[in-house]
Formats: structure tokens, C-alpha cells, sequence
């Protein structure tokens, strides 16, 4: 919603962020499981907010109404599931015992009863508040009442929390979030977690283990230069993006009638490039087919996403012509070719810029036709101020990502010790790809895969004993190689984390041949590639110790 700082309400104050599933008591250094562990926004969040089409003319009806159009439209069979209430939504003031009310003029039903209608429809329900004493627009804030309304939120029913950052006077954001994070999570409810401080505590550096989505722009407009301002910003984070939590460029104006067709649809292209929530702001009761089409478009959609959860980032740019690219599970690479210019003109993406040799299929996602096979780059005319949106797969001989030649070091040998100061690479046996933290991220959860070895630090460990066992710190990162959340269960994912001395941190390294196994001290369980993929992309997990191919190692220094 729009941020604006409301004098009148500067006296109260604060913010609360989330450590979701904490497993120590200090709130930055301890290990907390990343914000996936909460079950939700594996993938970019998907729904409607009522603010940017309505601002406070909200009503019971109103949201009622709109969620039964999100089922009627197809919005609903296409990904969208969130209906999102922000502001205005509550009454002015609290009841005696400091308990937070809906407004019972636009709710009469009361929340509960609202949330029931939605679920019925196989939908979610969002709430919107701040962190301080008041909202932007004047209403109660959870300070000072942080579990009491955690408490309150979960016993309606509610899936999705906004926290707005309306009402603080110099209150450390990462502290206050990080209440409120703590409210939820002893609510009883998994609720998705959504910090709006709009980008102005570097949210991106912490937010990883705090929420599940994070703003990192200022409110967005419906415009051309809005827009592109908000999607510019958003894309100096792409290392914080990942399954569990996003970075959040604010909602989608499609439809709203401030851009062109052609706008909405590159405003929706770039959202989906950015692995961004895609939580839709317009009338749902009376879109457009147009509009309709762009907010539906599946192929788009599964961009979005994609289950890697990467967020893209910038190839190149040539006066305002760029390609941006984001890479997929199974190996293909969404591409979207962006003409910030009023003049239509010619766009080339090189196969060599986005990891492909030989030849690769093109597929257009806005006619959504085969275009055909090509070797070595794709050009197309760019409307201006538009957008061609590609998936682009490698086929053929000579076809897929480039692979880095193996240096000449050779693997430890079976039993040997390990230099704590040196850099290894580990390459799964089945498939001949290296141990990956996904999108070379630096943060908290990000998750731990398998991808052609391209030499880059996010694919150099350091093994480090700590007694009989080993910790694997990311070269790139600093950070353990973590089974998610300290579980034992089969199929637990493997991600990295803040080293922590815990024992889901911990391996046993076992010689198998001139090979290796890795066994998690914590649940005796194989570092595993899910379902002997030998994909790029593919996840790593815990699985039980089968010695099948996919559960060896070969261990090479680099350094």
C-alpha cells in the first residue's frame, strides 16, 4: 500500500521480524531454519490485494466478491491463491482487553467467517497491519500487542500477513520483524510472513531467515517508469531470492489502466523473470479478457515458478535494449528480451551468455509457438517499451550448458585428510555435475543442488574436521552445508546455513573406492541427489544410505 508516514501516529513505533523455527536464542547469529520450513512460498506467493485498485473502500462483500472471481476467471486454476485485505480493514480503536477488531461497518461477519468463505473456495486469506502503533492510513499497529495479535490473526483463520513499517521512530526493522516472526510462529498457524519496510534496512541481507517475502522498493505506480524503477532495484538482490523466501518488488498493475498492453505484458514478463510474488491488483469481477489473458498465461507462470527458484538477472544492455535471463529446472533458460525504448528494434540473445552450446529450441511464451532450433543465438524484433519472452532449451549434439573442464587435481584418497584452507569441488558420481548452493546465493536457506561445473565459488567447499566428522563451508557464502530445519526424516533438503556446530551439520566422510559417501552425523542418512536425477537443477537431500551412484562423491581440491 502507498508508505506514507502519518505524523500523528510517529509517537508509537517499531517493527517485528520473523526467525522462523529458531533453534538458538540469539536472534542474528543463532541457527534458524530457513522460512521454507514453514511449508510455504516454496515457490513466488500467487494472489490478489485489494489496495491498489480500492485503497481503504473495502467491504465484507467486496472481498467476497473477488474471490469468487478468482475462481471463475481461471485465476484460481492458473496459481493464484491469496486474497489479500491491506489497510483499513480494522476498527480505529481496540476493545477494552486490547484485543484488535475488524471495522463491523465494511466487515459485519467479523473475519472468521470471511476466512471460512474463503477457504470454502479453496483460497487463502490475507491480512495486512505495521509494526509500529499505527498503519499507514491511521489504524492500530501490533506494537506492544505482537502475540496478542498473532494469537488473534490465527484463531480467524488467516494465511498471510503484511506488515507495513508505517509508524516507527528508529526502531531497528531486522529486531522488530523478527518479533513478530516469533509471534507467528507460537500462534499455532503456519502463516506466510510478508516484511513491507520497503528496501530501507537493506531487508535483503536478513530477510532470508526472518520471512517469506520481503519488499525491497518503495510503493509501485501505474506506470511505464514506476514500474521499470521497482523491477531495476529489485534485481540488485537476486542472490537473497530462494524457495521459501522472495524478493518483493511490490504488486502487479496489470490491468489498472496506467500502461499500454504491451506494458502489462512486459510488467508481468519481468515480475516472472525476477522469481517474484505475483499478487495481481486488479478488479478480478471485471477484467478484461486482455487482461485476463496476461494475468493467466501459463507459460509465463511456470517462469515464475519454476521449482530452482532463481531469481534472473541482467546478461546485457545496449542502449536500453537488454536480455535478462533465468535458468530453470531440467536446464532450459528463460530469457526475456526488454526494449526500454519507444522505437521498435532488433534484440539478440548469444547462446554463450546464458551457459548453452550447439544448438537450443526457442519457444515463445506470449504466442506460445515452437519457434524452431537455432545454434548459437536468437534475435527478435522488440516492440518498444515491450518485452519477447523466451524458454530456451539445449538440443541436439553439442547441446546443453557449457561444461568447465575438470582441473588436473586428483580426488583425495579414501581414508585421507582434508586441508581445512584448501577449496574442494564434490561431483556426484551418477551424473558427472558439482554440489551447487542454488543462484550462487550468500543466504541463510538457500538451497544446495547439482549443476554443471562452471568453477565459480559457490561450487568450492571447504572441509573442515571437527572431531571424526566434517562441516562443508560454501566458499562463496561462508556457510555450512545444513539439512534443512535439524530433520531426520527421509528426503529432508540440504541447504546451506550460518555454521552453527549443530550436528545437521556434520558429516561423516567414508571412502567407497577412490569415491566418497557423506552421512549426516544428525540422521545417519546419504547426501543424496533427489531421484538420481542427473538434470541440472536437481536437489540434493538426505536419503538412507542405498550406495546407489547418486549417493557417491568424488572429492577433487581446486585450490
Amino acid at each position: 500500500m502507498q508508505k506514507k508516514r502519518i505524523p500523528l501516529w510517529i509517537a508509537g513505533i517499531l517493527i517485528l521480524f520473523m526467525s522462523l523455527f529458531a533453534f538458538g536464542t540469539q536472534v542474528f547469529q543463532a541457527q534458524a531454519a530457513p522460512a521454507v520450513n514453514n511449508g510455504l512460498a516454496i515457490t513466488p506467493p500467487m494472489g490478489w490485494n485489494d489496495w491498489n485498485r480500492y485503497g481503504c473502500g473495502i467491504s465484507d462483500s467486496l472481498i467476497r466478491q473477488q474471490a469468487d472471481a478468482m475462481v471463475s476467471s481461471g485465476m484460481q486454476a492458473a496459481g493464484y491463491q491469496y486474497i489479500n485485505i491491506d489497510d483499513c480493514w480494522a476498527s480505529k480503536s481496540r476493545t477494552s482487553n486490547g484485543s484488535i477488531v475488524p471495522d463491523s461497518s465494511k466487515f459485519p461477519n467479523g473475519m472468521a467467517s470471511l476466512a471460512s468463505y474463503v477457504h470454502s473456495k479453496g483460497l487463502k486469506l490475507g491480512l495486512y497491519t505495521d509494526a509500529g502503533t499505527a498503519t499507514c492510513a491511521g489504524y492500530p499497529g501490533m506494537y506492544g500487542h505482537e502475540q496478542q495479535d498473532a494469537n488473534t490473526f490465527a484463531s480467524w483463520g488467516i494465511d498471510y500477513l503484511k506488515v507495513d513499517w508505517c509508524s516507527s521512530t528508529g526502531e531497528d526493522a531486522q529486531t522488530e520483524y523478527t518479533k513478530i516472526g516469533n509471534a507467528l510462529r507460537s500462534s499455532g498457524r503456519a502463516i506466510l510472513f510478508s516484511l513491507c519496510d520497503w528496501g530501507q534496512s537493506n531487508v535483503w541481507t536478513w530477510g532470508p531467515g526472518v520471512g517469506n517475502m520481503w519488499r525491497t522498493t518503495g510503493d509501485i505506480t501505474d506506470t511505464w517508469s514506476s514500474m521499470l524503477s521497482n523491477f531495476d532495484s529489485n534485481a540488485s538482490h537476486a542472490s537473497s531470492a530462494g524457495p521459501g523466501g522472495w524478493n518483493d518488488p511490490d504488486m502487479l498493475e496489470v490491468g489498472n489502466g496506467g500502461m499500454s498492453t504491451t506494458q502489462d505484458q512486459a510488467h508481468f514478463s519481468l515480475w516472472a523473470i525476477s522469481a517474484a510474488p505475483l499478487i495481481t491488483g486488479t478488479d478480478l469481477t471485471s477484467m478484461s479478457s486482455t487482461t485476463k489473458s496476461i494475468l493467466t498465461n501459463t507459460d509465463v507462470i511456470a517462469v515464475d515458478q519454476d521449482s530452482l527458484g532463481v531469481q534472473g538477472t541482467k546478461v546485457s544492455d545496449s542502449n536500453g535494449l537488454q536480455v535478462w535471463s533465468k535458468r530453470l529446472q531440467g536446464g532450459s533458460v528463460a530469457v526475456v528480451l526488454l526494449n526500454r525504448n519507444s522505437s521498435s528494434s532488433n534484440i539478440t540473445v548469444n547462446w554463450s551468455s546464458i551457459g548453452i552450446s550447439g544448438s537450443a529450441s526457442v519457444r515463445n511464451l506470449w504466442t506460445h509457438s515452437n519457434v524452431g532450433s537455432f545454434n548459437g543465438s536468437y534475435t527478435a524484433n522488440v516492440a518498444g517499451t515491450g518485452v519477447v519472452m523466451l524458454k530456451i532449451s539445449p538440443s541436439g549434439s553439442g547441446g546443453g550448458t557449457t561444461p568447465t573442464p575438470v582441473p588436473t587435481s586428483t580426488p583425495v584418497s579414501g581414508g585421507g585428510s582434508f586441508n581445512p584452507s584448501a577449496h574442494y569441488k564434490i561431483v556426484s558420481v551418477n551424473s558427472g555435475k558439482a554440489l551447487d548452493v542454488v543462484g550462487g546465493s550468500t543466504a541463510n536457506g538457500a538451497l544446495v543442488d547439482q549443476w554443471t561445473d562452471s568453477g565459480a565459488n559457490n561450487q568450492k567447499w571447504n572441509i573442515v574436521a571437527v572431531g571424526s566428522y566434517y562441516k562443508l563451508i560454501s566458499v562463496n557464502s561462508g556457510k555450512a552445508l545444513d539439512v534443512v530445519g535439524g530433520s531426520t526424516a527421509n528426503g529432508a533438503l540440504v541447504d546451506q546455513w550460518t555454521d552453527s556446530g549443530t550436528n545437521n551439520q556434520q558429516w561423516s566422510i567414508i571412502a567407497v573406492g577412490s569415491n566418497y559417501k557423506l552421512i549426516s552425523r544428525n540422521s545417519g542418512e546419504a547426501l543424496d541427489v533427489v531421484g538420481q536425477s542427473t538434470a541440472n537443477g536437481a536437489g540434493v537431500d538426505q536419503w538412507p544410505d542405498s550406495g546407489t551412484a547418486n549417493q557417491q562423491w568424488s572429492i577433487v581440491q581446486v585450490l
